[in-house]
């Protein structure tokens, strides 16, 4: 059911009102809310393989490892340390500040709002809620209309989790988007494309909300002349085309060196048949473009890109019907085609060759940062070397999409591809304030001997700090 208006505004005040009540949670109630979501996901989960499987074909083994997996690991990693994490955090004090402590108090942010898309909904959902939970935030989530079957178990686990002044599922379109940003929120975390974060951003902006923008962007492959090019091969062949390449870290284009590109592309198409079989359509583990009107786009591109002399080099076969297009390679790509320069979110994968290294850098550096960079090489300089010289949110070196996968690493992109950082306890860090607290410990301050009236001997003093600390 769509939310109304009246209801939207009365959820907001309710969650709002809650926020003095949720921030003096202390870890034990935190832990055992995340416990009681990661049970009603688990007792959700045949459910949440249909709403998927409604939404957009995906495969239940997807579901589970693309899905399911990473909340539930989320969930565990975060009931393990969240005691330490929310610890007041002591930190030096300079010899000028003598006879004082300082530490850092973790409090929550307060009201926070959470829209997510429709290429991951359980995954991204869930696990922004967990970091927004550890926090210990009261949380509004607004899942994406294009995945309505999922978008309702989302707001079904929810509500058998959480009271709805601690936590409350919003359902409808860009409309009710709309009334939702012109609300006032403490922190606004949204996942999608550079164009809507943009919108978020400015709405953010009217209340001088904070701010997580988990974005796309154009993630470039480089593909070294010191190379495993079979590995390389078979894990970008995965990487491109799991969830019908709807992945916002999935690889772009791929940048290769113009020596090997010929043995890569027959590895390429191996790999992709391997995966897929010969007929991908009537593969179980190939998924669909999520609706008509991304499907209309993609083909799009790919008509551009051959009018503008592009190739199809591998499959190209589509089926409207059936929301279906087949893992496509395409070659000769031209500057002034359209899926040169946007983000494709789909089984389509662009070639580009370079002669020299220096070549691939500089085409990755004239185009906006990305939110991921891979590189597949055993040359541990040229490694170095595009890690030094580019600018991307995460890198994988021989693998790729995996950094998402480590709750270790803080999640996140750079300029265009996005700001602020999740997953673990990063994730926990940006929906907190790290509150800065002094205490003065003893009756004479350092400070005391330089406050006015100034003396020469005052201004000695001033001098030796200037100069000594």
């Amino acid at each position: 059911m769509i939310t109304s208006e009246k209801k939207l505004i009365n959820t907001h005040k309710k969650l709002k009102e809650n926020i003095s009540k949720l921030k003096l949670t202390t870890s034990v109630e935190r832990i055992n809310k995340l416990k009681k979501l990661k049970e009603n996901i688990l007792l959700n989960r045949a459910d949440i393989k249909e709403a998927l499987k409604k939404d957009f074909r995906k495969n239940e083994s997807e579901v589970d490892l693309t899905e399911i997996f990473p909340v539930i690991q989320e969930i565990n990693h975060t009931i393990k340390n969240l005691k330490k994490w929310m610890k007041d955090k002591y930190v030096k004090t300079p010899v000028t500040l003598l006879g004082s402590k300082s530490y850092i108090k973790y409090e929550a942010k307060g009201l926070v709002l959470i829209i997510t898309p429709w290429n991951f909904p359980i995954n991204l959902t869930f696990v922004s809620l967990v970091n927004a939970i550890s926090a210990g935030n009261t949380v509004m989530i607004k899942p994406s209309e294009i995945t309505d079957y999922t978008s309702k178990i989302i707001k079904k686990i929810v509500e058998k989790t959480f009271n709805q002044n601690e936590v409350y599922t919003i359902l409808g379109g860009s409309d009710i988007a709309e009334k939702i940003l012109k609300l006032k929120f403490n922190h606004i975390l949204f996942i999608g494309s550079p164009t809507i974060g943009k919108i978020v951003m400015k709405a953010a902006s009217n209340h001088l909300a904070s701010v997580t923008l988990e974005l796309g962007g154009k993630s470039p492959t480089v593909i070294d002349k010191e190379v495993d090019l079979k590995l390389a091969a078979k894990r970008i062949a995965w990487a491109k085309f799991i969830n019908n390449g709807q992945v916002c870290i999935a690889p772009d284009y791929i940048l290769i060196n113009k020596k090997l590109k010929d043995k890569f592309l027959k590895l390429l198409i191996e790999y992709i048949k391997k995966l897929y079989s010969d007929n991908p359509k009537n593969s179980k583990n190939y998924c669909r473009v999520v609706n008509r009107k991304h499907f209309l786009r993609l083909n799009s591109l790919i008509e551009d890109a051959k009018t503008n002399k592009g190739k199809i080099h591998f499959g190209g076969r589509k089926d409207v019907d059936q929301l279906f297009i087949e893992p496509t390679i395409l070659t000769n790509i031209s500057s002034k085609s359209k899926i040169h320069i946007e983000e494709i979110f789909g089984p389509i994968l662009p070639i580009y060759e370079y002669n020299f290294l220096d070549d691939a850098i500089n085409f990755i550096n004239n185009n906006n940062k990305p939110l991921a960079l891979y590189i597949f090489s055993k040359n541990k300089k040229n490694i170095n070397r595009i890690i030094n010289e580019t600018s991307s949110g995460g890198v994988c070196i021989n693998h790729s999409t995996l950094h998402y996968s480590n709750y270790h690493l803080p999640f996140g992109g750079i300029n265009n591809s996005g700001s602020g950082r999740c997953h673990g306890v990063h994730g926990f860090k940006e929906f907190s304030n790290a509150k800065s607290i002094f205490k003065q410990l003893v009756k004479i301050s350092p400070t005391d001997l330089i406050i006015p009236p100034y003396t020469r001997f005052k201004e000695k003093i001033i001098n030796l700090m200037i100069k000594y600390f």
